[in-house]
């Protein structure tokens, strides 16, 4: 019930954002947000017994967010800043996975939604369709999976998830792209909108499992407690880190190609 509710209460600010809020307040949304997946990928981190990433992270990733174009730059300036930190410390195993881990939280909490501003900016349906494919496909995951699943997927990592249940969730997904994306943007051709909806849909799942290896490296079941029902923001858009990009990057190549 609890999963319900707050997914019922996440639906009408979710779609005010994606299809009529202004361009301002969908960034500070973005990076929200982004703060939120970063709190909780650090504390996963300090969880491996890796350093905390602390603000050197949240600066790279605000970096990538309001200023895009410098992003190489940034990113090598905060990585530079935080091993000129870290080499204050005599633990010099930790210089490595600490300053790894810095870089990595940039751009794994942040760069997803600064490509979602990207999308957004061409097209709200592009973007609706980045993060919906999933939770459709992860809809029909979980009913076909329950019902059908015989063949484990990834035993280790999530001991639920099927082959069953994954291709479902690949079908779903590219049912939903070729009628949502018909619909709304018909100037997309339908073999573009099938290489966008399994390429996502796939980065999705792949996505929703790197989290889980994390979580249980980690020894934590939920990856926060911010969302009841759901567990952690990482909890709830772990397949969209990886489904935007992907489509973001896929849409930019095909529309290069066809120019």
């Amino acid at each position: 019930m609890k999963r319900i509710l707050t997914a019922s209460a996440l639906i009408p600010p979710v779609v005010y954002l994606i299809f009529w809020a202004p361009d301002w307040l969908f960034v500070l949304a973005s990076a929200a947000v982004g703060l939120l997946c970063y709190s909780e990928f650090a504390e996963l981190v300090a969880n491996h017994l890796i350093r905390h990433p602390g603000p050197f992270g949240i600066a790279g990733g605000l970096l990538l967010l309001f200023w895009p174009d410098y992003a190489l730059i940034e990113l090598f300036s905060i990585l530079v800043l935080a091993c000129i930190f870290a080499l204050r410390d005599s633990r010099l195993r930790e210089i490595l996975p600490y300053a790894a881990a810095v870089l990595l939280s940039s751009i794994y909490a942040f760069l997803p939604w600064r490509l979602a501003i990207d999308l957004r900016s061409e097209s709200v349906h592009l973007l609706f369709f980045s993060l919906a494919l999933n939770w459709a496909g992860d809809s029909a995951a979980y009913y076909v999976g329950r019902t059908f699943g015989k063949h484990k997927l990834a035993p280790e990592i999530s001991p639920n998830k099927s082959w069953e249940g994954a291709t479902a969730s690949v079908l779903c997904s590219l049912f939903f792209g070729l009628v949502y994306l018909g619909h709304f943007l018909p100037a997309i051709s339908w073999w573009e909108i099938i290489f966008l909806a399994i390429a996502g849909n796939i980065a999705g799942q792949f996505g929703d499992l790197t989290e889980s290896a994390m979580k249980r490296g980690a020894g934590v079941k939920d990856s926060g407690h911010i969302l009841p029902g759901h567990g952690g923001m990482l909890d709830r858009v772990d397949s969209s880190l990886f489904a935007i990009p992907v489509v973001y990057g896929l849409h930019l190549i095909i529309r290069i190609l066809s120019t």
